[in-house]
């Protein structure tokens, strides 16, 4: 019988081996243990109510890591996309406010502003060889002083947007369970839900499944073996840097429509937290390997810790400590079960 046991106990040895050591599982164990903990202190914490006002927000800087955990995974990330997503919305309604053009019009304009700073982006970091550090930082200053400059530094009013069909497609509203105009005891939900599920479909199947996933992954692992394979490295470089800023507009104009207002200064610092969480999620900082699953599980730790955290009664200011230790007890973590599975232990 234990001849028999053997063999069996070995392969499943090793497939638990092999989920303890990926990406993904360290981030999961840790998001839902902070579920837990949290509705322990505070029962309200997984009400309908609490968790639809925790996703709504959840959604819009979802968008941006899952383009982010792309340019990560090539090795390279983008630090005007908070500038972007405050840039994109004001544009948008500067032109339809101005009757310069209608909301659809006005929300194309905004998209191909968008794509045109990721290409001048890709273009310096490719073509002149500039670290993407310091041509996103740039950027950065530039986007956010249009935006500025566009408004004067006023808030762009966007509560016409009611009535347009471009509105009730990006950030319509559904009420599950609830009653009233507030969804009074049930589940409120945007459309903006829908397009962050879609987003991450579509990403994952981009990374895991396309030969384009298969160029970003060598791009960052190893750019000059992927060069000498034929894999055009600048080119998937500057895609992935259009992608970027093009969900960084998507999301800063679905958040102009959900809180009735385009703020030029609005996105300030999403760079980072973004960054956290893609890395929180278990993609590598240097490149060659990035998990869209482990991104989505990175974004709801971070969203969710910030409404738990003032939920149990801890000041919100404290939200930065928390998300520093998180990162550096996930990267020693990563780095810890990395080299396990490269031993073979």
């Amino acid at each position: 019988m234990s001849d028999h046991a053997a063999p069996m106990g070995a392969p499943r040895a090793s497939r638990l081996r092999a989920l303890v050591a990926a990406p993904e599982f360290a981030p999961l164990v840790l998001l839902v243990g902070m579920i837990v903990v949290f509705t322990a202190i505070n029962p309200t914490f997984m009400s309908l109510g609490n968790i639809g006002n925790a996703l709504a927000f959840t959604v819009e800087l979802g968008l941006i890591a899952l383009a982010m955990t792309l340019l990560m995974t090539a090795g390279e990330f983008d630090l005007s996309v908070g500038s972007v997503f405050g840039f994109a919305p004001v544009l948008m309604w500067t032109l339809f406010n101005a009757s310069w053009a209608p909301l659809p019009l006005a929300f194309l304009a905004a998209m191909l502003a968008a794509l045109l700073i990721g290409w001048a982006s890709g273009l310096f970091v490719t073509r002149l060889g500039i670290p993407s550090f310091l041509v996103t930082l740039g950027m950065l200053l530039v986007v956010r002083g249009s935006a500025l400059w566009l408004t004067d530094g006023f808030p762009q009013r966007t509560w016409d947007a009611g009535d347009q069909w471009l509105a009730s497609v990006l950030v319509g509203q559904v009420c599950l369970g609830g009653e009233g105009v507030g969804c009074t005891g049930g589940l409120r939900l945007y459309m903006s839900l829908l397009w962050f599920v879609l987003a991450a479909v579509l990403c994952h199947y981009l990374l895991t499944r396309s030969r384009f996933g298969n160029w970003v992954q060598a791009t960052g692992g190893n750019p000059n073996a992927a060069r000498n394979r034929g894999v055009p490295t600048g080119s998937v470089k500057v895609a992935l840097f259009m992608i970027s800023a093009a969900m960084a507009a998507f999301a800063g104009v679905i958040s102009s429509i959900r809180v009735s207002a385009a703020n030029p200064n609005s996105g300030a610092g999403y760079e980072l937290e973004v960054i956290a969480m893609v890395v929180i999620g278990g993609t590598l900082l240097t490149g060659g390997r990035g998990t869209i699953i482990g991104t989505v599980i990175g974004v709801l730790i971070l969203r969710l810790m910030r409404n738990g955290i003032v939920m149990i009664g801890v000041p919100g200011l404290a939200y930065n400590i928390f998300i520093g230790a998180i990162i550096l007890g996930m990267m020693a973590l990563h780095a810890a079960l990395e080299r396990r599975h490269n031993a073979g232990t």
